[in-house]
Parts: C-alpha cells; structure tokens; sequence
C-alpha cells in the first residue's frame, strides 16, 4: 500500500451515498468482507437504504470488472469507473477488498460474534500490518465509533454529506441592513417605477457584498424598508457589483385570502410566495411561525382567484412521531389524509366564515375538494407536473435524493413550496446537516427564480410560542 491514508468504509456509509468510494481525495479505501456481505443482505426492497446498497454494488463491480485477482489484491485504481467520474477532477487513490484473513486477536471486551466488530477487528488487523500508515474507520454507527476508540482503533463520520458545519450557519434568505444604509448610498442610488407600480432601487456595493438574488432586505431603524433582492451583477468598471432592489409589498396591510402578515418575516414569505416570477420557494421555521398558513393561503389566492395554476397539489414525507399505526385503508387520497392534519387544520381556517349558509359552506367544499389535490410521495417518480402549485410539507424527513426526485417533477408554470423545521426531523438516517431540506436551501440560494426565508417569530398562541422556546 501507498503512504496515503487508508479509510475504512463500514456499510453505513455506502448505504448512506454509494458515491462515497469517490469523495476522499486521492486516498485509500479498504472493504472489508463483512461490509460486501451486508451490502448484498440489504439489497433487496424499494426502499432508499435498499437502492443505494444495489448502487454502490454495481459501482464496486464496474471498479473491479475484468481485473485479476494479483490486480485486486494490488489495488484497484478508483479512475476505472470513467463515466461515473466526468465531473471529479481530482486524483483519485486505490480500493483494496479483504482478500485474505486479517483478523487480529480481538480483545476480550469484544465478542467476535457481531459483524460490526469484525469490521473493528479487522482495522486493528490492518493497524498492525501498516504501522506507519494513518488508518481510520469510517462509520455512522455511533456506538460502533466509540467501540472503536475503546480499542484503540481510530474513527470518524462520514463529513462528505454535511451541506454545511453547522445548522445555525445555514442561508436564512432575509438579513438586515445598517443604519446608516440610505445615508452611505442615497447620493448614487437611482429609483424608479413600473407599469404595476413597484419601485425599483440600483445602486452599487462592494466586492465583497454576499446578498443573493430574491434575499430580503429589511432595515434596523424606523423607517420601515424593506425590498428583495432583485439581480445582483457584476459592474463594468469597477470591482464592485451593481444591485437592484425593490421594495416588498406590504402584506401587514393587504390580506391574501382573510390573512395577514403579522411580523416582518411573515410579509417577506407572503411576497414570494406570491410573486409568480419565483418558481421554487423554501419556508423554514419552528411551530407556529405560519409556514403553512401562508403557503395556503397564496395557493388559494393565486389558483382560485388569479388563475395562475389549475391546481393545488400537496405531500409531505410519511414518517410517524411514534409507532407507526400500520396499513390505511382507501385510496391514495384517503391513504395519505390523516399524515395532511397540519394542511386540513390551516384550510379550515382559510375557509371559516359565520356569515354563510350552509348551502355555501357545501359549495366551498366542493369547489376546494376539485382543486385540491392529496399525493403520495412514493408515486411521483416519473411523472410531470404541469401549472400545478405544489406544496411539499415535512421537508426535513427528506433525503437530498428523494428531494431531488420530487423537484424534477415540475413541469411549465409550476410553483413547488417546500415546508419544514429542522429542530422536528423525525427520519433516523437524517440530522439537521445533512436533510434534503437544508440542501436544497444551500443549492438553490443562488438561482434567480428561487427564495429561502426562515421564519422565527411564532405567531400561533403564546402557549405554543413559548413551548417551542423552553422546551
């Protein structure tokens, strides 16, 4: 072996990404023989778990293809796969498989009956072969890390898939502006006003300004600015950047379907969520600071009264607080209604008036239920959304893959919303760096026709708020 590091990848990880065998740089990967075994007994079902241990089994057989067995017990250069790798440039190191016994004594702390184990067991094998080489396990396992730092093995989880360090460091899609904003740029700002009325602001700002397109700008003093982002681009002349913003429309004011903005952070997700030039709008937030409120209340305005979309669709991720309950009977509708509870209970608000009949309580019911529409997320594969507004609640209980999955479905003139609180994330595969949610919202920060805003003020009862708070 090189002089590189070695890694060794337990099947968690290769569960987790298949492409992890690409994403440590020009070092060593070592498979021991329990993980190819583990791979192969978790292979079956059309679960995520289960696709991607039947992927990264086909990546391994197309690294290994027509080599020998002298060339595999050698090394096998991780640069066989070609197409896989079209956008990694970077010099990859070897994968070496368990081609004869390296178990080491074990320890008496540790029963050799356990295939984790075997996994530790062999890296102390290894350790002892390559003294002078850095060798470490790679594992999500938890307890499997701290077994082996017990034994003197050394481990670590697997970083690639963090979107970013920390949770609190993510985008949160508004930020505020200095005091002193106007007065630095009232001398060179230029204004003006469309057709419709908005007010448009440019002015320049320096280098290093970090505001991306469709962020929200609000200001600390009194005066009550607050615009978006519109296009940020670099200046001819100069190393600074021209921006252009305008100002956001006051929501606190104007309802939209009987609702109201009622802080700042509420009318920033009011105006995209109702500017029909953003296609794809990510609302992060704790309990009760109104995500879904809002979001139906948009798609209400802009598909029943506007026109903008012909229909509503809404899903979320299936997975259960506590035991689940088991099979629902009925249809797909009926299957997915009880995991919608938090989309009924805002719709009854949004449709609660006491000053109608009967008769037309029915009627609105009937005109919702045509324009309504309640998805599985098992079923979205393959298809095309066309003029749709979908609203994606639960995001954070989705994987970066099934995320993907779902947004590639939108079709012409569709809106997708996704909806969710990363301090509720129920999956156990997922933690509030590495959730589909979080890495949509770092991808997409950049794209003109997207917006983020995080939501932090609760508004739904002061029970609730301070809940959420202190507990």
């Amino acid at each position: 072996m090189s002089q590189t590091k070695l890694f060794i990848l337990d099947t968690n990880v290769l569960m987790h990404d298949p492409m992890a065998l690409f994403n440590f740089e020009n070092n060593d990967i070592f498979l021991p023989m329990t993980v190819l075994e583990e791979l192969d007994a978790n292979k079956k079902g059309m679960s995520e778990v289960a696709r991607n241990a039947r992927e990264a089994n086909r990546l391994i057989d197309e690294i290994i293809d027509d080599a020998d067995f002298e060339a595999i017990k050698a090394g096998l250069p991780l640069e066989r796969i070609q197409t896989k790798l079209q956008q990694i440039n970077q010099r990859l190191g070897k994968l070496y498989f368990e081609t004869e016994s390296l178990q080491a004594e074990p320890p008496a702390e540790l029963p050799t009956h356990k295939a984790d184990n075997h996994i530790i067991l062999t890296g102390l094998a290894l350790q002892k072969r390559h003294p002078k080489k850095s060798i470490t396990l790679v594992t999500k396992d938890i307890n499997m890390r701290v077994k082996a730092s017990t034994v003197g093995l050394h481990s670590e989880d697997y970083y690639n898939d963090r979107v970013v360090e920390d949770a609190d460091l993510l985008y949160r899609g508004w930020e505020q502006l200095p005091e002193d904003f106007f007065s630095q740029h009232v001398d060179e700002m230029k204004s003006w006003q469309d057709n419709e009325g908005h007010t448009f602001y440019q002015l320049h700002v320096g280098e290093g300004c970090d505001w991306y397109p469709n962020e929200c700008l609000i200001s600390k003093n009194d005066s009550g600015f607050s615009a978006i982002v519109k296009k940020i681009e670099p200046e001819d002349k100069s190393t600074g950047k021209i921006a252009t913003l305008q100002l956001l429309n006051d929501y606190t004011q104007k309802s939209i379907w009987g609702i109201t903005a009622r802080n700042q952070e509420q009318n920033m997700a009011l105006n995209v969520l109702m500017d029909p030039d953003i296609d794809f709008v990510s609302l992060l937030g704790a309990a009760g600071t109104g995500k879904t409120l809002l979001t139906l209340a948009a798609a209400l305005h802009q598909t029943l009264d506007d026109n903008l979309y012909n229909e509503i669709i809404m899903t979320r991720a299936t997975i259960p607080i506590a035991e689940d309950i088991g099979f629902l009977p009925g249809t797909e509708e009926e299957k997915m209604t009880p995991w919608m509870g938090a989309l009924m209970d805002n719709l009854e608000v949004l449709t609660q008036t006491d000053d109608i009949s009967d008769w037309e309580k029915s009627s609105t019911q009937d005109l919702l239920s045509k324009r309504i529409k309640i998805k599985s997320m098992n079923f979205m594969r393959g298809r095309t959304f066309q003029n749709k507004f979908i609203i994606i609640d639960e995001a954070q209980n989705l994987t970066p893959k099934q995320m993907k999955t779902l947004i590639t479905r939108a079709g012409i003139g569709t809106k997708m919303v996704c909806l969710g609180n990363l301090s509720q994330i129920d999956s156990p595969y997922l933690t509030e760096t590495t959730t589909g949610l979080t890495y949509i919202v770092d991808r997409f920060k950049t794209w003109e026709h997207s917006a983020h805003i995080t939501l932090i003020q609760g508004e739904r009862s002061r029970l609730a708020e301070f809940a959420s708070n202190t507990l």
